[in-house]
């Protein structure tokens, strides 16, 4: 089902701006684009690929307890990502890790997650993308009511909330089909909340193709509660900007919610325990790898004039995260085996103080440190 006539692209696979009457308003933001704004589009695709292999290492070798590539899909985060303004909210699913990095979190915080070091990796408020979310859709509902509520502190006057900021979530092909997503669907068009779902149709539902959850393209499900809705190439960095900055301001101006789905593929596994040649042919990863966002890009700057020098300082640039992350990973001090009972709960709850107590006793009849 991959790209159908409702795909809306701006750059061939072959890295050529496309030409077309129904991308034209969309040209022209990529058009205001500047020279070091395109240059930026690279870097975050590169750099967060670099981290992202490197943080599979790190997986293979026993330092993480899981790991969640997003190996293909940074074309559409970080077009999505550089969309958004600094006032508006993240809501991420659990492999947003370009959105994360362009939002300012530290890539070592979603290792310290993954390495069972902490409940939640960041303060959600610092750079305004909330925390990872493992139940698939929750976030759905959780962004909607935030959405709502940015909405009705505007109307009111009351608080620091402005109308002019906007939400967007982030979710799966599989996560549309949870009720959760369709509940936040309802209430967003319900009360015209100021919210981006943005779906990126990554192919799969961990082994479960997208074609076996739906019989009718994705982006339609928007349509069905009313929601304007596009389809994009996700793995065209150019339209997944213009397309989501362009729904963010419609949602910001009173227009009510956007619907997106981006086309785009998982390369790797859907996470380190996972093994993908369990359900999918080598030809259909070889197809995606000649729909390659970073590769594509790559071509396009190129062809703009861009210098070798650039490409290698980029490259530099991802090898030095990846050193600068694996150091200070490896670094970090786990915290105490019974640490995991603390702030599960805001107010002390009797049946962890029991649970850690138990613990505690536990370890302390082996003798010494655990």
């Amino acid at each position: 089902m991959p790209y159908t006539e409702a795909t809306l692209q701006l750059l061939s696979v072959d890295g050529v701006l496309v030409e077309s009457d129904r991308t034209e308003q969309h040209r022209a933001l990529v058009d205001a684009l500047s020279d070091e704004q395109l240059r930026d589009f690279y870097r975050e695709m590169v750099v967060t690929r670099r981290f992202d292999i490197e943080s599979g290492n790190l997986q293979r070798q026993g330092q993480l307890a899981l790991w969640v590539p997003s190996l293909g899909q940074e074309g559409a985060q970080v077009g999505s990502a550089f969309a958004t303004r600094e006032q508006d909210t993240i809501f991420p699913s659990y492999r947003e890790h370009a959105i994360a990095r362009i939002r300012g979190v530290d890539p070592v915080a979603i290792l310290a997650l993954l390495r069972g070091h902490t409940h939640g990796g960041w303060n959600p408020n610092d750079a305004r993308f909330r925390l990872y979310t493992i139940v698939l859709s929750s976030q759905a509902l959780h962004a909607v009511g935030y959405a709502m509520g940015t909405a009705m502190e505007g109307k009111s006057g009351t608080g620091d909330a402005s109308t002019d900021e906007a939400t967007i979530v982030y979710f799966g092909d599989g996560a549309s089909s949870e009720g959760d997503a369709n509940e936040a669907l309802v209430f967003a068009q319900s009360y015209q909340s100021p919210i981006v779902f943005f779906l990126q149709n990554n192919q799969y539902a961990i082994s479960v193709p997208v074609v076996r959850q739906s019989r009718s393209p994705l982006y339609q499900r928007g349509e069905g509660f009313g929601i304007e809705s596009y389809q994009i190439d996700g793995n065209d960095v150019l339209i997944s900007y213009a397309v989501t900055k362009l729904a963010l301001d419609d949602a910001r101006s009173g227009k009510g919610p956007r619907f997106i789905e981006a086309q785009t593929y998982r390369l790797g596994a859907h996470t380190t325990s996972d093994d993908p040649t369990k359900y999918r042919e080598q030809s259909e990863e070889d197809l995606w790898k000649t729909r390659d966002p970073i590769a594509r890009f790559d071509k396009f700057l190129r062809a703009k004039g861009e210098q070798d020098s650039f490409f290698e300082q980029v490259k530099q640039e991802g090898e030095d995260l990846a050193a600068d992350v694996r150091r200070r990973l490896l670094e970090h001090t786990p915290p105490t085996i019974d640490a995991m009972f603390d702030h599960v709960y805001t107010d002390e709850h009797p049946l962890m103080v029991a649970q850690k107590a138990w613990l505690t006793e536990y370890e302390a009849s082996f003798g010494g440190d655990r």
